[in-house]
């Protein structure tokens, strides 16, 4: 049996012992990435992630509407919506454009803040809260700035998340 022959070399130990502690942490940081990339938190936050790029983006849309592209913001609207409200919209279409080519006006919103303040991404539902500054020019006159929060309710659909419900927040305290 042949017999391996240590020198007692400390500089052969040495570059053993950081090759074994080498190949220790390379594992180590494998599997660790490894469960990152697969952990169920990451999946979560990219649906969170999403649903509100697509709340803040339909709350944007629900508040932008210019007279002169009337039919344009409308389909914008529409684009943005599902379920009941969606219906509503499109029940209520002919009255909207009336209202908006006899008022003449242009309102354009810019999101200041956003977040999802919930979110069943099985059930595909998210809830939003938008905070937006919406600015109206009438015909005649100067532009009116007002700043708002809105509540969103968000449902998956096959084209991505739509806003299926949308209403004011409420402002102040409420308890009484």
């Amino acid at each position: 049996m042949a017999r391996v022959r240590t020198t007692g070399n400390p500089l052969v130990a040495a570059a053993i012992a950081l090759t074994v502690v080498a190949a220790g942490a390379a594992g180590w940081s494998g599997w660790s990435w490894y469960d990152a990339a697969h952990d169920d938190a990451a999946a979560f936050a990219q649906a969170r992630d999403e649903a509100l790029a697509a709340g803040e983006q339909a709350v944007q849309n629900m508040n932008t509407l210019d007279h002169a592209r009337v039919e344009e913001g409308l389909d914008s609207w529409e684009d943005s919506t599902t379920g009941d409200l969606h219906r509503q919209l499109v029940d209520g279409r002919a009255a909207f454009v009336k209202q908006i080519e006899s008022a003449r006006t242009v309102s354009t919103a810019k999101i200041l803040s956003g977040a999802v303040t919930e979110l069943d991404d099985r059930a595909g539902r998210a809830g939003v809260m938008v905070a937006l500054r919406v600015t109206v020019t009438a015909p005649e006159g100067k532009p009116t700035a007002k700043e708002s929060r809105m509540l969103g309710q968000l449902t998956r659909t096959s084209e991505g998340w739509k806003l299926s419900a949308l209403g004011q927040a409420p402002v102040g305290n409420t308890a009484g």
